[in-house]
């Protein structure tokens, strides 16, 4: 699983089973291949012109990204996203 990080608080919370792969698809990807390039996207287009896929993958650059092996991914990435609601992840589980 993979957090994406701004000044220390996550933006984004995903979980994937190879994350070369799936951090290629949120930096060179479209907005219809990750839902963190569709969600930074529409959040650079409210601060001026559309934003290319460079300009999001700039944007992206800057950022951190940590990453943990574990074996409830499931589990820890909803546990994450009720904890800290990042604001890139489109749904959040309901509280149990």
């Amino acid at each position: 699983m993979h957090v994406v990080l701004d000044g220390g608080v996550v933006l984004y919370v995903g979980r994937t089973g190879n994350l070369r792969d799936r951090l290629r698809q949120h930096l060179t990807g479209n907005r219809d291949s990750s839902v963190l390039h569709q969600q930074v996207g529409a959040e650079l287009d409210r601060r001026g012109p559309v934003a290319t896929a460079a300009d999001i993958a700039d944007w992206l650059g800057g950022r951190e990204v940590r990453w943990q092996e574990t074996d409830n991914p499931e589990g820890t990435k909803e546990a994450l996203l009720l904890a800290l609601k990042p604001r890139f992840n489109r749904q959040l589980p309901k509280p149990r």
